[in-house]
Parts: structure tokens; C-alpha cells; sequence
């Protein structure tokens, strides 16, 4: 199995909401990570970035939003584009895994319609709640008329131990990440913003965009668990170590 990072956009945020003591007017710039982990039964998809649409106009998908997080890639830096230079298109997708249903991780899902969307049903149901614009979930963006496979628990992909999902609750009420084991490279937890940034892990510093600190703060020691069993973590919007990892068609294996 091989293991392909690739990028699904980029952002501009408030520093302060990843590191809250930080001064207000101070933003960074957010890499959106997707992987693609093509395995013997198929191709599986973690997460789908930023849709191509927001490139130009982000305001009139996100509302308001585009205020909090504003994307600043260029045009065709998204998960569609990105997928061509492993040789691949929407349709040769069978899995998405959806990490969670805010819009930077699902915007493309509405592209891989013969593919089968897993999620966590509390992340369902956030989305489908009356409050649920309020708490970033974009419909447009998440996509409701995908085939969805709900999980609760911990759920193994394809039945071998290749790809684990594990309930990592906290950002959202659904937040699942990956367990990928590969053969040479070994294990990666591909974190989703359970672990926005590493200094959620290294300063258990919770980020102001946090559902639960509670359950987050349960999640990062599960994640902490399963690292020191031998896995790397891969964090979701980390800009240091984005820049670190191979990505496109120099794959893990």
C-alpha cells in the first residue's frame, strides 16, 4: 500500500486561535492536508480540502467565514488537481474518509460521486442540527447527497489493519482520525485538527475553535497513546512540518 499527501488548499488565519495568548492582529498561513493511501481493495481518500470555487470567491460559498479563514492558494491547488499527478481522477476514488464536515476538509466531496463517504454519526448529526451554519458546517461544502457510511467506534477500513479509523472527538463531536500502517515507512496517524498544529500535542495548548476541551483534551492522550506505540503524527494545518513530508506521487509505502 502507498500513501500520498496531498494538498487541498491553503489559509490565513488568526495566530490567536491556535495559540490563544497570541496578539489578535497576528495571522499565519495554514497548509489543508489531504492523504490518499491506495490500497489493494481501492482507493481511499483522508479528507478533501478546500473546494476550487473558494480560490476565487470564498465569501460566496462560506459566508461569512471566509473572514476567519480565507484561503490564499493560487487557482487549481486543490485535491482534484492534485490527485492527476499520481495519475488518478474523482471517479477512481472508492472511499472518502471525512476526518470532519467543516469546509476546509470535505469541500470536494461533492466531486467523488461513485465513492462511499465514512463519517462519525456525531458529526452527521452536528451537521444536520439547526445550529449547525453557526458551528461551520457549510452544506454545500459537506454534501448531503453522498452514500455516507456512519461509524460510532473504531472502524477498520479495508479488514487487515491497513487503514483504522479512531474516534478522536473535541474540534468537532465527530472527529475521527487514521491509523495508516505501511510496510516500510510504518505507522502515521493522519490527525486531522484534532491536531490542528503540533503545539496542540507538544503544549497541549487547545485552540479556541474547540467543540469540547474535555473530550479533546481525552482524545490527545489517545493520540499520544498510540504515538508512543511507534506512530507519527500528522497534524492537520501544521505549516512546519507540511513542509517536511513528501508529497503528490513521492509516496509512503
Amino acid at each position: 500500500m502507498k500513501m500520498h499527501a496531498l494538498s487541498g488548499g491553503r489559509l490565513r488565519m488568526r495566530r490567536s486561535i491556535f495559540e490563544p495568548g497570541a496578539d489578535r492582529s497576528e495571522t499565519i498561513e495554514l497548509p489543508v492536508s489531504a492523504f490518499l493511501m491506495r490500497h489493494p481493495q481501492g482507493n481511499v481518500l483522508f479528507d478533501s480540502g478546500c473546494h476550487p470555487s473558494v480560490a476565487e470567491n470564498a465569501e460566496a460559498r462560506w459566508g461569512g467565514m471566509a473572514k476567519l479563514m480565507t484561503p490564499v492558494a493560487p487557482k487549481g491547488d486543490t485535491v482534484i488537481e492534485n490527485l492527476r499527478c499520481v495519475g488518478l481522477g474523482p471517479d477512481d476514488i472508492d472511499v472518502v474518509v471525512c476526518s470532519h464536515l467543516h469546509s476546509d476538509h470535505c469541500g470536494c466531496n461533492s466531486f467523488f460521486r461513485k465513492a462511499t463517504a465514512i463519517c462519525h454519526a456525531r458529526e452527521l448529526a452536528a451537521a444536520r442540527a439547526p445550529d449547525a451554519p453557526q458551528m461551520g458546517y457549510v452544506p454545500a461544502d459537506w454534501d448531503p447527497t453522498l452514500t455516507f457510511q456512519e461509524i460510532e467506534t473504531q472502524h477498520d477500513v479495508c479488514g487487515d489493519g491497513r487503514i483504522v479509523l479512531v474516534p478522536v472527538p473535541g474540534h468537532t463531536p465527530g472527529t475521527i482520525a487514521a491509523l495508516v500502517n505501511l510496510d516500510r515507512d510504518g505507522s502515521f496517524l493522519l490527525a486531522s485538527d484534532a491536531v490542528s498544529v503540533m503545539a496542540t500535542l507538544e503544549r497541549e495548548v487547545i485552540p479556541r475553535n474547540t467543540w469540547s476541551t474535555e473530550e479533546a483534551l481525552a482524545s490527545l492522550a489517545e493520540i499520544r497513546r498510540i504515538a508512543a506505540g511507534g506512530a507519527t503524527v500528522l497534524c492537520g494545518h501544521d505549516d512546519t512540518q507540511w513542509r517536511t513530508l513528501r508529497k503528490g506521487a513521492d509516496a509512503y509505502e
